[in-house]
């Protein structure tokens, strides 16, 4: 922390001592508290991280902070927003004699248009929980028969991983179900949705690992929302708050790296350069919120071999993103705190979910189900 950070709050430790200090907790709630009373209004904050969201209900924070603050949960949670259409297509490839599918555990437990890829594998389908795209790999070299297919999921934190893969000429019996989103186009929706009120974000920091500060700056600089780059400690989260809310008041709404000992300003090159020669940006849909420019990532055409979509021209004719009765797509813009969902708790738990924000410990459903004394 710099010198004039700490003389604001009134409290110093040397080095990263301070991330996990409960002194360091109760002085920046107190300076939260400090400038939340000299504002008349109701602030509202908006993170677009799962993880940032179990930090928050893991550690208690909401009922700590002051009565006109709200942090809002966003379209934080790459399982989530993966539309049904996705989940169809896995389910349809991995109904085939001759395909092994693969993907993250928590992808296969959430509910697609009719099922879960769990209920297709207990109907005997070769669908295998991997840990990455290298035990997939691993997978297709170890079964040449087969057609090895890895259901890719996640934000830009994830997307270098399988791009690396593809770069380094995987087995010819190796492919991809692309399924990855980008966060700042889905920031810049919520920005232009008409009942949505938030006075700035809470960007997440894993992602601007790769990103860097340059492509959040769009939302300080040009649409004049607070915007604070923020880490995954305890302290972090407070801090990020404290950093929001003190430019709210100030009116100077700026990107803030408040990350900085792991978030460069440029990003990660390398990674993104990785990123950029496997993956192009397309339109794509995010579960419950619809389509958005440049909100997906598609398999370039010379890497069309390793494409799933093509190399089994899967057609999906009708998929339901949100069941009847499920307020998934309202949870995920923060228009409806999970607990307002008739469905919550009753015919939806993380035993039986219905829709996909009670499926992954990112989900803002699941997290509000945990923790139900202290979340939203």
């Amino acid at each position: 922390m710099s010198e004039k950070l700490e003389n604001e709050i009134g409290f110093a430790l040397p080095g990263e001592a301070w991330l996990r200090s409960p002194k360091f907790s109760k002085k920046i709630l107190a300076a939260i508290k400090r400038i939340a009373r000299s504002i008349n209004y109701t602030v509202k904050i908006m993170h677009v991280c799962g993880t940032h969201e179990h930090v928050i209900c893991e550690n208690g924070f909401r009922p700590l902070l002051p009565k006109n603050l709200e942090i809002i949960s966003g379209p934080g949670c790459p399982v989530c927003v993966c539309p049904a259409i996705d989940i169809d297509r896995a389910i349809a490839l991995a109904k085939r004699a001759d395909v092994i599918l693969s993907t993250f555990g928590d992808m296969i437990r959430v509910p697609s248009s009719r099922q879960s890829l769990m209920e297709q594998k207990a109907k005997g389908s070769d669908i295998r929980v991997v840990y990455g795209p290298s035990e997939a790999i691993k997978i297709a070299l170890d079964n040449p028969e087969k057609e090895v297919v890895f259901f890719s999921i996640g934000f830009e934190t994830t997307a270098p991983l399988p791009a690396l893969e593809l770069t380094n000429k995987p087995p010819d019996n190796f492919s991809i179900l692309c399924a990855h989103k980008t966060i700042p186009p889905a920031m810049e929706l919520i920005v232009g949705l008409p009942d949505i009120e938030i006075d700035g974000f809470i960007t997440p920091g894993h992602v601007a690992v790769i990103l860097g500060e340059e492509p959040f700056k769009l939302f300080s600089d040009a649409y004049r929302y607070t915007n604070v780059i923020t880490g995954f400690e305890p302290n972090d989260l407070l801090l990020g708050i404290f950093l929001t809310l003190k430019q709210i008041k100030e009116n100077d709404p700026k990107t803030i790296n408040e990350y900085s000992r792991i978030v460069k300003p440029e990003g990660n090159k390398k990674a993104r350069k990785i990123m950029y020669d496997v993956f192009e940006p397309e339109t794509s849909r995010w579960r419950g919120i619809g389509k958005i420019r440049d909100g997906g990532l598609k398999i370039k055409d010379k890497y069309a071999d390793y494409d799933a979509l093509k190399k089994f021209n899967i057609e999906i004719k009708d998929s339901i993103d949100i069941p009847l009765g499920c307020s998934c797509h309202l949870v995920l813009t923060g228009k409806m705190k999970p607990k307002e969902c008739p469905l919550f708790g009753k015919g939806c738990t993380p035993l039986h979910p219905v829709g996909p924000c009670m499926v992954s410990h990112e989900g803002t459903c699941k997290i509000a189900y945990t923790f139900k004394d202290v979340t939203l």
